[in-house]
């Protein structure tokens, strides 16, 4: 498995990769509550790989994972209860992140993880940040197993009526 930059080519797959996992979630627990063709979608992916943002594991060319990792929390992280208080642009925030139905339970997710942290230290953030829906268990036990701290529930006012709050985690150095 291998983690790269989305490229243009990549932009449709990657799509086509999202829409699979949100129909997959739609027949069995949509965690994130993600919707089918609006986001994640590639729309969403094609936005993030014009910014340098949208990142893919593939295995060999079979995409098995994808995400985007930025210094945008597209939202008010300033609401958050942080342990420190950096301004945007101090933090990186993980996006999106989703795993192959077939591969999840098999450590990809940590690896994503492992992945981010190592980014975001690498470039000079002080710290990893992300958002999740409340009730999104198998992210917030991934999240945590890798040393992320819960930082409360808060209205990002991203204008969402089908999610009003966020659930935010915390991984600082």
């Amino acid at each position: 498995m291998q983690i790269r930059k989305c490229r243009e080519a990549d932009v449709a797959p990657a799509g086509a990769f999202y829409d699979s996992v949100v129909l997959w979630l739609d027949n069995h627990i949509n965690y994130p509550k993600w919707m089918y063709k609006i986001y994640p979608s590639e729309i969403s992916v094609r936005e993030m790989t014009a910014a340098g943002d949208q990142y893919l594991c593939v295995d060999g060319e079979k995409i098995i994972g994808a995400f985007a990792l930025n210094a945008d929390p597209q939202g008010n992280y300033q609401k958050g209860d942080w342990s420190r208080r950096l301004p945007d642009g101090a933090y990186m925030v993980l996006h999106a992140l989703a795993i192959a139905p077939e591969f999840q339970g098999h450590g990809l997710g940590e690896e994503v993880v492992r992945f981010c942290t190592e980014k975001a230290k690498t470039d000079g953030y002080k710290a990893l940040r992300l958002d999740i829906v409340p009730g999104n268990l198998p992210a917030k036990k991934l999240y945590e197993k890798n040393g992320f701290r819960y930082v409360g529930d808060v209205d990002l006012e991203r204008g969402l009526a089908h999610i009003p709050t966020f659930s935010l985690y915390e991984l600082d150095w």
